[in-house]
Parts: structure tokens; sequence; C-alpha cells
């Protein structure tokens, strides 16, 4: 009998990640920037969800009717907790790809989103999944899909089959997955000293280095699974162009800005690129690209160039974050940028108050100190990307959506109680999830018992980490007394009060 878990690692918890590029709203405008016509969409499909938390944070912020697999039969039991007795328990599955694709009971989708599975799957399995979007996604739907892809892996991918035999052949099999992928990067790392291979590819030991400091569970599955296969984005588009699905441009905003991750000679190179797959492949060499979130369409149609401004001027954004902590400085491929500050303090101060507008108020406002449309919209675009704003849904989804998200925000702070692995809240109003650590939420739990003073959170946090045996660190030791942990987090508190509680009820959240 063939193994479940079909070469996928299965036991090591996933992360508890959240994905915002699964959220079809923020989808809407980075297609509109690309002229491109957006679904109304109302029935999505995540295959291969992990633990859940962004079908769980979409299906209750958005209204979107979200259906989805796991094989993990672990993920989908934590999923489906989290549902709880919602119709969104009832369409979440442990089905493996071949089974959960052969259902004749799902309805066609507006949208399909696979984060982390591309490339960490079978050619038999990607075929189940080419052939379930051919068949599934609607027409002029669309499909998310991010994957690992060259050149930017060439280097690195016979150091992944040299840790993958490592951890086989040479680790004890009797100790954890993440401790002999640690002795795994021990070996590497002194092997690579004097080896030629270091010498022709200087790049790999800094690449080790860096892997050293990421999640052990994460590193596990990314690097331990029998099938591994980083995609050259001709061969995907290849693929799509088979399903009938034409690029649509990234789900990365800040791809759009070519300003920050090209020099003026490579943007011309591009720009004199007449197919659009070309294209893509050479900007990937030029930015030895290793991972791509991309959009595909089926049924692409653009937009002209009117409705496309009259469109985007319609759509909605709102501040993030307390206006004194935005920071004008944005990282893109060629390092990090400083923002221009008379184009991006006046955007910045017009959604001050963190309200949402629409980008045509938006530009309104700042066209009295000489910010152009064009300024407008690519300063919006900018401070999207780097979490700063936020898009937002129209009034009527944000109050349909208000009761499914308090019910899961209150899970999610119950879960916050014992760890601090997931680190969003689902807000109303941007239809996705919004960062939020573990202490804030402590914080919020306490006021949702009853606690009215910021003093009361900090104590009530306080005992939580004391039962636990929990500590805060002050820089990089913990707190070295009771009183000092306390003393630190009643300032939390009252920084919490005064700063974020306001914006986390704009955001609907608190």
């Amino acid at each position: 009998m063939q193994d479940w878990s079909d070469g996928y690692v299965t036991d090591i918890a996933y992360t508890y990640g959240y994905y915002t590029e699964l959220n079809p709203l923020r989808a809407r405008i980075a297609l509109l920037d690309s002229g491109i016509v957006p679904p109304d969409v109302r029935v999505a499909c995540e295959l291969g969800f992990g633990q859940g938390v962004s079908v769980n944070v979409h299906d209750a912020a958005s209204g979107i009717a979200w259906h989805g697999t796991d094989f993990n039969p672990a993920h989908a039991a934590f999923a489906s907790e989290l549902a709880g007795a919602t119709p969104l328990a009832g369409r979440l599955f442990d089905q493996s790809f071949e089974e959960y694709c052969s259902r004749k009971d799902l309805p066609d989708f507006d949208f399909i989103g696979l984060h982390g599975i591309w490339s960490w799957v079978s050619d038999a399995n990607r075929a189940l999944i080419a052939d379930f979007v051919k068949r599934k996604l609607k027409v002029g739907g669309v499909l998310y899909v991010s994957y690992n892809t060259q050149p930017g892996w060439a280097a690195m991918t016979p150091l992944k089959d040299l840790l993958t035999a490592y951890v086989d052949t040479m680790a004890a099999h009797g100790t954890p997955l993440v401790e002999r992928i640690g002795a795994g990067l021990d070996f590497i790392e002194k092997m690579l000293e004097g080896a030629g291979y270091a010498r022709a590819n200087p790049a790999v030991a800094e690449l080790v280095k860096r892997l050293r400091s990421q999640d052990r569970n994460y590193l596990v599955h990314e690097y331990l699974n029998k099938d591994w296969m980083p995609m050259p984005f001709a061969r995907m588009a290849d693929c799509m162009a088979s399903l009938k699905l034409q690029f649509a441009g990234s789900a990365h905003y800040l791809d759009h800005v070519a300003a920050l991750n090209l020099n003026k000679e490579q943007q011309q190179m591009l720009a004199g690129i007449g197919d659009p797959v070309f294209q893509e492949t050479v900007r990937d060499f030029i930015v030895n690209q290793r991972f791509r979130r991309d959009y595909w369409v089926r049924g692409l149609r653009r937009l002209r160039p009117l409705e496309q401004i009259e469109r985007l001027r319609a759509e909605r954004v709102v501040l993030a974050v307390p206006p004194a902590q935005v920071k004008f400085t944005v990282a893109g491929l060629l390092g990090e940028a400083a923002l221009h500050r008379p184009v991006y303090e006046p955007v910045v101060e017009a959604l001050a108050d963190h309200r949402h507008r629409s980008i045509g108020e938006v530009e309104q406002a700042v066209a009295r100190h000489g910010v152009s449309q064009g300024q407008a919209i690519q300063a919006i675009m900018v401070l999207v990307g780097n979490g700063t704003l936020h898009t937002v849904q129209d009034v009527e989804a944000i109050e349909r959506a208000g009761p499914a998200t308090a019910r899961l925000n209150g899970a999610l702070l119950q879960h916050a109680r014992s760890s601090g692995d997931m680190a969003f809240l689902a807000s109303p109003v941007t239809g996705g999830g919004v960062q939020v650590g573990r202490i804030e939420q402590l914080f919020l739990l306490a006021q949702r018992q009853g606690i009215a003073e910021p003093e009361g959170w900090a104590r009530f946090a306080m005992d939580l980490l004391e039962r636990q045996g929990q500590n805060l660190l002050d820089g990089d030791k913990p707190f070295s007394s009771a009183a000092l942990q306390l003393r630190a987090l009643e300032d939390q508190a009252r920084q919490a009060a005064e700063v974020r509680l306001p914006l986390l009820r704009e955001l609907g959240i608190a």
C-alpha cells in the first residue's frame, strides 16, 4: 500500500502562517494596476491549506465561501476546530489531491489559491492540480500560485539534495527531524570550507548561514520532502497556457514598482522585449529570482485606460499602523530605498485617522501638496506592499463579516493564552488578517473578559505567563525579576490603549 503522505513530511507540524496574497480582495488592486478586469469572487478554494489560518481568516472576514483540502489530518482537524460550528468546517477536508480533485459535489470557483504547494509535490500531483484548475476555475477567475523558481535556486539545489541525503543516511534516525536537519547544516557548513563548490558559488555559504536563522519546522517542510522542484517561469507559463490561463502579474505589490528592483538600463532592456513570457524570464535572471507569487487569469480581459483609472480610484484603503510608526523606507531587490517624503507624507496624513477612504479621495487630499494622480497611486501600491496600508472591502461586506470575525478572533485569542504562533487576527474591514502579536492579543482577551484598565491587562498577561513558566525578554535576556517584567507589561498595555487599540477598533478587531 502506498504511504498516504506520498513522500511529504508529516511528522513535523507545518507553521501557523497567514498569507495575505491568498486574500482575493488584495488581488483586485494588483489586477487593476495591471489593467486587468478582476472577478467578483464569491466562491474560492485553497488546495493544501496547511494549518488553515488563512482559509479561516478569509472565510470569516470576506464573506467568500471558501473550500479546501490538506491531506494531513492533523492540519485539517486544527483548521476545522478554528472554523467551529460554521459552514466552513463542512467544506474543509483531509483528502489527498487525487481524492479531493475528483469530488463531484464541488462548485466552480472564482479564485483558487496554491501557496507553498506547486514546488513541493510530485509530477503526478501537479497534473491532478492542473486538471482541477482547468475544470473548476471559472472563466474570468484567478489562480494564485507561489513556487520556487530558477535561476535563484541554481546554486542551492545541489546543497538541498546533499542535506536530504545526509538526513536520510548519516543522521541517527531515532532523533527528531529538527535535530537531524541541524546536524545536516553543521555538516554542510564544515564541508564548504575550502570546497571547490563553495569557490565556484560564493553565495552558498551565506545562504547556509541564513538557513540557520530560520524556523526548523519550516526548514523540514521546505527541504526534506521527496519532491522538490524549482520551476522556471517559462515552463510554468507553458503549463498555464495549456489550462487557458494568462499571466496577470505578481501578487507581491512591490514587484509592480520597477525602480525598487531594477536600474534604468535593466528597465530599458525589459521594456524592449515584446514577449511577456520572455520578459519575465529575463527579469528573473536579472534579479536572480528564487520565489514567485503570481496571479493567472482564465479569460484575461484588458481594461481601457479610463475604465482602469476609474475602478482604481474607487478602491478603498486604510492606514494599518499608527502614523508615527510609518517607516518612509522600503526594501526592494536593489536594497533599502528612502521614500520621497513630499509624496508619501501627504498620503499618510490623508489616512492618519485610520478611516478608510477611496484612492480617489486620497488623490484629492494630496493634490494640494502637488502630488499627481500617478504619484499617489504608486505611493499607495508601495505602502500596501510594505504593510503600511491595507485594502478595504465595501461597507455591506464589512457589516456582514463582523459577527464571523468576532467569533474567529475569540478562538485565536484563546489560542494566544498558551502560544504566540498565530500573530494575526481577522479584520472585517480588510477582508483579511492584520498582524497582532501575542501580548497585544492577551490584552484584547483581558478586555473581552471585562478588565477595563491597562494595568489589569498587564496583570492578566503576567498571570498567564507565570503559570506556564514563560518570560518576556529584556533585550536578548529574560527580565531579572517579576516586578520588572510586570512593569514592562504595564508600559506595553498603556501604549496599546493609547495607540494600538484605536487603530484595531477602526479595523473592526477590538
